[in-house]
């Protein structure tokens, strides 16, 4: 299946053009390779800004224009009732892949109960489970055969898993009334 963009798309150092789903003129969203909760997603400028400061007034009209867009195809696909919307603007914020991104991620009613409640997701974000870096680079590696088992309920997914759900996003965003 061909990724939505010829042109290399970059998260970080990280080529990621197979897991974009849209795309404007500043801005690209993509699926997360490890995400919290089912649609997690992930909108970022296309230059590799670090900080939301970096950015200049077309990008941020253009980031939080495409983070609304993105959100309401979001919350309709998985029927969510609210969506959690969060930067980690810097690494003491827990930013942990040095390209400024947006992640939205798709709630409904008592999704956390048993984690502790709706605020969970922060630890989450914040915690081993949201440290996309760690994540991306691990999945970036040549495996052996038979990978370590990782004993987590979250497993990183595959590129084709992403792709194949980029896909599925990128034609509701087509779908999806602007």
């Amino acid at each position: 299946m061909p990724p939505l963009s010829s042109t290399p798309v970059y998260f970080g150092n990280f080529l990621v053009t197979s897991q974009v789903f849209h795309r404007t003129a500043h801005s690209f969203a993509l699926v997360n390779i490890k995400p919290l909760l089912p649609g997690h997603v992930l909108v970022s400028p296309l230059r590799a800004a670090r900080r939301l400061s970096d950015l200049d007034q077309a990008e941020v009209t253009d980031l939080f224009l495409t983070v609304q867009q993105v959100g309401k195809m979001i919350e309709r696909v998985y029927g969510a009732s609210s969506l959690n919307i969060a930067i980690q603007d810097g690494p003491a914020a827990g930013q942990s892949v040095p390209h400024l991104h947006t992640h939205i991620i798709p709630r409904q009613s008592a999704d956390l109960d048993a984690q502790g409640g709706s605020d969970a997701i922060y630890g989450m974000l914040e915690g081993e489970d949201g440290d996309l870096g760690r994540h991306l680079w691990e999945s970036s590696r040549t495996r052996p055969k038979f990978p370590a088992v990782d004993d987590s309920a979250r497993k990183p997914r595959t590129e084709l898993a992403m792709a194949e759900e980029a896909q599925k996003l990128a034609q509701e965003m087509n779908r999806q009334h602007l």
